[in-house]
């Protein structure tokens, strides 16, 4: 499964709105700018954040966007899912009895991946820009495999 460029820069740009913005709209130029995205990119993605409800916009001098929500109570799948970007992994349509086969039949495999595009989406309507913003996302990404680096300092003994 791959998630496009539509949901990850949406996700992106919202966790800059969110830990920049302290109750003042944010240029989407300087979303833009930090991000490194297209800022017509950025306009068409927030036009579709603000159709669904998770951004408002201030018009004017020091105009920009704001969270329509608390940053703890917008989860990041409802940004991926206002941005048009599906979270599945099957290549069938979602409760379709008719499968991607040729002949219409679901595959072997058709369990598996629609069971983790369920999963998928329950992880990332458990996290919210909140836990992103203050890294408190769980999982290992942080962690390189095989690697000896120490988490903390070590501790020295007193002598």
């Amino acid at each position: 499964m791959k998630l496009s460029t539509k949901g990850r820069y949406a996700v992106m740009a919202m966790v800059d709105l969110a830990s920049t913005s302290h109750g003042n709209p944010v240029a989407l130029a300087d979303i833009a700018e930090r991000q490194e995205i297209s800022l017509s990119y950025l306009e068409q993605l927030f036009a579709k954040l603000r159709r669904g409800g998770l951004v408002r916009s201030v018009r004017g001098p020091g105009g920009g966007y704001l969270l329509a929500h608390a940053s703890d109570q917008t989860r990041i799948s409802d940004i991926i899912l206002a941005v048009d970007e599906p979270i599945r992994a099957t290549r069938c349509a979602p409760g379709s009895p008719v499968g991607c086969r040729a002949n219409k039949a679901r595959c072997l495999t058709h369990d598996l991946w629609e069971e983790l595009g369920n999963q998928i989406h329950l992880y990332l309507s458990s996290v919210t820009l909140a836990n992103v913003v203050s890294r408190r996302v769980l999982g290992t990404s942080g962690v390189l495999e095989g690697a000896e680096a120490p988490l903390a300092e070590p501790m020295v003994a007193a002598q």
